[in-house]
This record gives structure tokens, C-alpha cells and sequence, in this order.
């Protein structure tokens, strides 16, 4: 990362310890990539060493280039037929009870990947029953929601990332309507679903536009909501704003209970991932009752 004076209150577990490297093995033996890595997450030590990991899909090119984002973008190459099985193995191997699955962009692949997503979710589920599925998938553009939504995984994720304002510049190949407009259809289809997004914050908006960003997803019935600091992976990408103090995100939070989230994860270092096994309890039960 590109800012060499964080606050004090960033502190990350330096990644090494013994599941850590399992991890990365397992990996690495099926050529397989985790947004993890690719996106500089700086929680990586704490999570591999808990033995989680979000598998990152459809190679680790993207065809976007959001401002925000470390993921290598430019012209990807064919998707590889046999990733979802290998997808599948490594969760196996590391007896995940959770399973978060992302992707790049896919947008010059006409169904943007979602028949990809849709195969590794089957092939998980065959060969791990026991393991929730959580998935994190792009915009499709507005296309091919259907397909995803047909089979219900127990986590449906798509961050928001950014308020209005700001969309155009942080995600400019992305539109904050039609990301609002997923996840409302996405629960219109499926009001049984787990819903989830995740906003970024110190890209320079202000606390009315996070809060009106955070009503606009609840109107979308979203149920969990994660809130983290940006952090400028290289100097390309857009400055931070400003660093938000501790008690700030205890206020998002508390905003966000207020507002009707089932679970709101906030904090200097929450990615969308982050403790993501606790998200899907409480969401569950609720809507099941």
C-alpha cells in the first residue's frame, strides 16, 4: 500500500503461522487464485491463519479498472474449464464449513461468468455438503442475475463500494442504480435469500452520503452490511480521503441497526469477507422466523 503513515489503530497480523502456509499450498497446488492476494487485503494473516479464504474465479484479470481496487486489470484470458472443480477440491481439502466465492470482471464473456459461478456452487455443494456458499459477484451489467439467483446460495454479496456521488469516478464502468437495483431484484426473487453488501469509506464522501447510501441498500431489503477503510493500494489509485477514527465506524454501525441490518460489520479493517462465517446466522434466523 501506497500510504506510509497509517493510524495507529491499523494493526494486522503479520501472515506465516502454520494454517496460513497450508493454505497457501492448497492454493497454489491447484493453481488457483484468492482475491485475498490479489487485492492487497490487509487481513490476510488473520484469516488464512483461521483457516478462511475467498476463492477469486474466472483468472485474476479484470476487465474493469475501478480507482479503488488492486486487481490487475486488462484483456483476460479464457476461462479454464476444470477451475471450478479444483474450486470445489480445495474447500474439501480444508474442511470449510464457509466458502466465499468471488470473481474478477468478466464483461467481454457474454453471461459475465455467472454459468462459472453457477457450476462452482454445485460442485461445492456435491462435495462438501456441510459448507455455506457465499457468493460475490459483479454487476453482470444488468444481465444473467437470474441464473445465480436460481441457485440459492446461502450468502447472495454484491458491494455497493462507494456513495453516489462518487460512483462514477471510483467505479466508472460500474452504475450505483444498477447495483442498488441487483440486490433489490436479486431479494424480489428470492425474499428467503441472505442478502449482503459493503461500503468503502475515506474516498471522500461525507457522513450523509455513507448514511444515505446505507438507506438506499436497506430499501433494497439488503440484510448484512459491512463498512472498512480504504486504503490506497498504489499510487494510480485514488487518495484517501481521510482516516475514519474507531468511534466512527461504532456510529455506522449502531446507524446501521437502527436502520433494520440484520448484521453490520464495521470497522478500520473490515473487508467484505471478514468474519464472514458469523454474517450468515443471524441473517438466517431471522428471516426464517
Amino acid at each position: 500500500m501506497s500510504d506510509d503513515r497509517l493510524p495507529a489503530w491499523f494493526k494486522v497480523r503479520f501472515p506465516g503461522g502454520e494454517n496460513y502456509r497450508r493454505i497457501k499450498e492448497v492454493m497454489r497446488g491447484r493453481r488457483l487464485h484468492t482475491i485475498c492476494e490479489e487485492a492487497h487485503c490487509p487481513n490476510i494473516g488473520e484469516c488464512w491463519d483461521n483457516g478462511t479464504a475467498t476463492f477469486l474465479i474466472l483468472g485474476d484479470i479484470c476487465t474493469r479498472a475501478c480507482a479503488y481496487c488492486a486487481v490487475t486489470s486488462g484483456k483476460p484470458k479464457a476461462p479454464v474449464e476444470v477451475e471450478p472443480r479444483r474450486v470445489a477440491s480445495a474447500v474439501k481439502a480444508m474442511a470449510l464449513t464457509h466458502a466465499v466465492v468471488t470473481s474478477v470482471n468478466r464483461d467481454d464473456l457474454v453471461d459475465g461468468g455467472a454459468s462459472v459461478y453457477v457450476q462452482t456452487l454445485r460442485l461445492i455443494r456435491e462435495s462438501s455438503p456441510g459448507c455455506r456458499v457465499e457468493l460475490l459477484i459483479p454487476d453482470y451489467e444488468g444481465k444473467d442475475l437470474q441464473a445465480i439467483v436460481d441457485e440459492r446460495p446461502d450468502i447472495l454479496n454484491h458491494n455497493i463500494e462507494s456513495v453516489a456521488r462518487l460512483f462514477p469516478r471510483v467505479r466508472p464502468k460500474g452504475s450505483y442504480a444498477r447495483s442498488i437495483e441487483l440486490l433489490a431484484q436479486a431479494k424480489e426473487w428470492s425474499p428467503e435469500m441472505v442478502t449482503k453488501s459493503g461500503i468503502i469509506v475515506g474516498m471522500g464522501e461525507s457522513q450523509e452520503e455513507v448514511l444515505e447510501t446505507m438507506a438506499d441498500l436497506r430499501e433494497a431489503a439488503v440484510d448484512i452490511l459491512t463498512i472498512g477503510q480504504y486504503l490506497r493500494p498504489t499510487e494510480k489509485h485514488i487518495q484517501v480521503s481521510r482516516y475514519y477514527q474507531p468511534e466512527e465506524f461504532q456510529d455506522l454501525k449502531a446507524a446501521g441497526k437502527a436502520l433494520g441490518f440484520v448484521h453490520v460489520e464495521s470497522g478500520p479493517l473490515v473487508r467484505s469477507s471478514y468474519h464472514a462465517h458469523e454474517h450468515v446466522e443471524p441473517a438466517t434466523v431471522q428471516l426464517q422466523t
